[in-house]
């Protein structure tokens, strides 16, 4: 628990003695930095004269990518009128920060050197780039140059000779990045004072302590950068970090970020350990660079099944605002090109990643995304972010740094595994990653992706409760069906929550993986307040869904609910209905894009069909399918099948009812019969 407990005090600068979060009594209840709104709105990005020959599916190509970081690094510039202007945005209602002045300097920082991450491959290509009548170039090289000014508003302190770990570390190490990236426009020119000021400072905080997980990154970019200009830096410190970042590796493009494999994995670990190895250490430590060059390769055979069939991403893991910086793996993997690789699919997959957001009409808010996954959504929200945070997205444009004659721009888009047979009508495609024990699933019928992934974290007395909230502990995330946060009476979406002792409706977060087995996905679970409720659960995806066969094996009774995904209301109105198959009920919902079946195989007691407000990310109403039982003590099995399928497509009544029998058998396992002849056997 170290490791959490020194993230929640890192996660932001703040005063001496002052815990993140923690309130006094001079603190407003919502403090507003007040900035205006611009008075102009964006419109909706759109791709200009697409090229339907290289990219038949996007149209994008790399101009099209340089179009939409210029696009987003626009929005960011109707704040910027002159030069001493900060990277500063309307600070939205919630959990965010900042919640005091003192952490103002921090906020300014992180859009700064966030919004540098599409900036730099720009100028790198365009150095007279001007934005809302700001030289883009002399706005950065004068903010760098105000980040050491004691008189300035943006000034950033040294670290302290006892300081922790700060957010002031992230950033500096995200300026590193783009430091390296484009030199000749945003170093060079500086000033010799000022390169020195910025050396003093970035060391006092890059030479230093860090969080043990992908923060080293900040610290080793911010040494490298500076031992590349010739700086007296710490080697020991930088060679020690980076070499610990390689003990992270799981297996199969999988970094293990401290507990967790989520999007960090991606957008961190192999982003930094890539640009690293491309910038500085391949010089400096060749051995470190081939094992990180290999670690990075092996995404090719497992990260892009984690993507729909037109590239959307997954809902899933914290900081979900920083959205297609998930996407930069696959540009990335142009840089320095394996021949084996599918560049037609890596970029149709990046190209639809960005356009699942830029395209979305809630995606920006006075020209800035906003906090949440496509609109606001404080649920989805750590407090460790402002709005600037947000510009973390801004990555997947460091992919521009990959040269404009690699193949990963010059092939024709094409849609890999998902038009082979593997993927054709009525199939289901698992891939199995036997490192971190991923189940990445892909359903050929509605195109839609999935992950199943390790979440076992205790959220009493967390400094970090969210990484055992619904960022973590569903049952399985989709991209059709981004996640639902729970209600306050039992509402929930793909998981199950107990009543628990003090009168409140808890969600399962303690798994423990058992195996992956002829197609099952095998865990155990437990209710943290309570031990005695347990469960043996296992998930089979089907060609059109879920069958879950779950055994509660608990020796206390309890109240259950077990909830299907929710669908967003998009037009006004979903349609219910309910039907009975073969002696079991379904219940059906429908919202004009998808439809969602449950059925009751065995065991509860009843299902239901719930309207929720300020639940979903996609739309303030929603609709979930529960079901619900008093749970008893004893094995007892209680089994559902969680369908969909494409609005528009009737139900019939073999997709309604693909399980002829469940039969258990008293070692506990259960055998499987579905209704094309084929069996399998549930061994917990």
């Amino acid at each position: 628990m170290k490791y959490f407990s020194l993230l929640a005090g890192a996660l932001l600068a703040l005063p001496a003695g002052r815990a993140l979060g923690q309130a006094t009594a001079t603190t407003p209840a919502f403090f507003d930095t007040h900035v205006a709104r611009p008075a102009t709105k964006l419109p909706l990005f759109e791709v200009k004269n697409p090229d339907k020959t290289l990219s038949p599916y996007t149209g994008m190509t790399r101009r099209h990518w340089q179009d939409a970081a210029r696009y987003l690094l626009g929005g960011a510039f109707s704040y910027v009128h002159k030069l001493d202007d900060p990277m500063q945005f309307p600070k939205q209602p919630g959990k965010s920060y900042p919640r005091s002045e003192s952490q103002v300097p921090t906020e300014k920082l992180e859009g700064l050197c966030r919004t540098l991450f599409m900036a730099a491959p720009l100028l790198k290509e365009e150095p007279g780039l001007t934005l809302n009548g700001v030289g883009v170039a002399d706005y950065y090289r004068h903010q760098l140059t105000q980040l050491v000014n004691p008189a300035s508003p943006s000034y950033i302190k040294p670290r302290a000779k006892d300081g922790g770990p700060s957010q002031n570390l992230v950033e500096f190490g995200g300026l590193a990045v783009a430091l390296f990236a484009a030199p000749e426009v945003l170093w060079d020119p500086l000033p010799q004072a000022t390169k020195d000021q910025l050396a003093a400072t970035m060391l006092s905080y890059g030479d230093g302590p860090t969080v043990q997980q992908n923060w080293r990154y900040f610290n080793v970019f911010v040494l490298s950068f500076f031992d590349s200009r010739g700086y007296k830096v710490n080697k020991p410190l930088l060679e020690e970090y980076a070499r610990k970042q390689l003990t992270h590796y799981r297996g199969q493009g999988w970094y293990h970020d401290a507990p967790f494999y989520d999007y960090y994995s991606m957008w961190a670990f192999q982003m930094y350990g890539k640009l690293w190895t491309h910038y500085y250490a391949r010089a400096h430590y060749p051995d470190i660079a081939a094992q990180l060059t290999s670690n990075f390769n092996d995404l090719r055979a497992s990260y892009p099944y984690m993507f729909a069939r037109d590239g959307s991403m997954i809902m899933y893991g914290r900081s979900i605002g920083y959205r297609f910086a998930a996407a930069v793996p696959f540009p990335l993997m142009g840089l320095e090109p394996e021949a084996d690789t599918n560049f037609g699919w890596m970029r149709r997959i990046a190209s639809g990643t960005l356009l699942q957001f830029l395209q979305n009409p809630d995606f920006l808010q006075d020209n800035v995304p906003n906090l949440g996954f496509y609109g606001e959504f404080d649920p989805a929200v750590q407090g460790y972010s402002c709005r600037g945070s947000m510009y973390w997205l801004s990555k997947v444009f460091l992919g521009l740094l990959t040269p404009a004659d690699s193949p990963f721009w010059t092939a024709p888009e094409n849609e890999g595994t998902w038009a082979t047979p593997a993927l054709a009508s009525g199939k289901v495609l698992n891939n199995y990653l036997p490192g971190p024990n991923i189940l990445l699933t892909d359903y050929a019928n509605i195109g839609a992706s999935e992950i199943r992934a390790w979440c076992h974290f205790k959220a009493i007395g967390a400094g970090e409760p969210f990484r055992a909230s619904e960022n973590y502990n569903r049952l399985s995330y989709n991209s059709a069906f981004p996640w639902q946060a729970d209600g306050p009476n039992g509402e929930v979406a793909m998981n199950y929550v107990f009543k628990n002792k003090q009168n409140k409706w808890e969600a399962l977060r303690l798994f423990t993986f058992k195996k992956f087995e002829s197609g099952v996905y095998y865990r155990d679970a437990e209710l943290e307040t309570n031990p005695n409720v347990k469960l043996h659960l296992a998930d089979m995806p089907l060609p059109n869904g879920i069958l879950r066969v779950d055994q509660s094996v608990g020796t206390e009774p309890v109240a259950a609910r077990l909830g299907h995904y929710a669908l967003p209301n998009l037009t006004g109105t979903i349609r219910r209905s309910t039907r009975k198959v073969g002696g079991h009920e379904v219940q059906l919902i429908d919202n004009g894009t998808y439809q969602l079946a449950l059925v009751n195989l065995s065991g509860w007691d009843q299902l239901e069909t719930l309207d929720t407000k300020g639940l979903n990310p996609v739309k303030p109403t929603s609709t979930l399918l529960n079901a619900s039982a008093q749970f008893t003590p004893g094995p007892r099995l209680y089994a559902t099948l969680m369908l969909w399928k494409k609005s528009g497509q009737k139900w019939t009544k073999t997709e309604l009812s693909p399980v002829r029998r469940l039969t258990p058998a008293p070692d506990g396992s259960v055998a499987v019969e579905m209704a094309d002849g084929t069996r399998r056997q549930i061994k917990y």
